[in-house]
């Protein structure tokens, strides 16, 4: 059935919350964003993120946002609950929980703030590649549910095929945005610093058992900034530093289509090889 104008976007579907009273929401899983075990953790991210922003007594914008993936969400309902720690004249901190039946399966804490003018400097250059018109469109395998939401065009290090060699380096750059397409705002900016499949497939060459422990980001961009990126994709890129006794590190930069950087994201990925 084709979307009309007033049609809600699959991922704004996938992070409504309702208000049972001011910090405590429930929520349900959406099965267009399910992963191997329980939903896309990019997704759990923004719906921790979305509950702050729709707490009454939100302040400023998102600065940074640690998830703590603590247990598998199972598909159906559950309950976010965002808490105000301590607000300061710049900045505010945030604890947030998810649960299902009364037991918590994710925590988080976010810093909320005001940008002002400063003296500013990105030392960090864009990485080179092809505009997002001349590059194929390369989408993860039909078995991975969460993958359709978002057109991907790698420009380095696609997902490995079944014949793939072990790969000398962990860098995947590529661009991405929502699909269908959809302005970009915080909440979506969120989950696509997790769209990376994990670092170890690539220099494995193969897919082998991996998930999110911990995920931070942090949000460079203003909302201006987010504004003015509309619905163009972004340029993405990723790489670990180091693999070893069951965990690897997972490092990320997103910059918008004018070459501002958005987000930086960190990440620690269990795995098993």
């Amino acid at each position: 059935m084709p979307e009309t104008e007033n049609a809600v976007h699959v991922f704004d579907a996938a992070v409504e919350l309702t208000a049972i009273d001011a910090g405590r929401y429930t929520g349900n899983t959406h099965p267009a964003y399910a992963n191997m075990v329980g939903p896309f953790g990019g997704v759990t991210a923004a719906t921790m993120l979305r509950a702050i922003q729709l707490h009454p007594e939100v302040f400023g914008t998102p600065l940074s946002l640690t998830v703590n993936y603590a247990a598998a969400i199972q598909y159906g309902e559950f309950e976010v609950v965002a808490r105000p720690v301590r607000t300061n004249r710049s900045s505010q901190h945030w604890a947030i929980e998810l649960s299902q039946d009364g037991s918590v399966t994710t925590t988080a804490t976010a810093v909320f703030g005001n940008r002002r003018d400063t003296w500013a400097s990105t030392e960090l250059a864009a990485p080179a590649a092809l505009p997002e018109h001349e590059t194929a469109v390369t989408p993860f395998p039909d078995f991975v549910e969460w993958g359709k939401n978002y057109e991907m065009r790698f420009v380095e290090g696609p997902i490995p095929g079944l014949d793939a060699a072990p790969y000398p380096d962990s860098i995947s750059t590529l661009w991405v945005r929502d699909q269908p397409a959809r302005p970009l705002d915080f909440t979506s900016l969120t989950a696509l610093c997790d769209v990376f499949y994990p670092r170890a497939f690539l220099r494995r060459g193969h897919a082998l058992p991996a998930g999110t422990v911990t995920l931070t980001i942090y949000f460079h961009a203003d909302a201006t900034e987010i504004e003015t990126q509309r619905d163009r994709p972004i340029l993405a890129t990723a790489r670990s530093n180091r693999f070893g006794q069951n965990y690897f590190d997972q490092t990320a930069h997103l910059w918008s289509t004018n070459d501002t950087l958005l987000a930086t994201a960190h990440q620690l990925v269990y795995f098993k090889a």
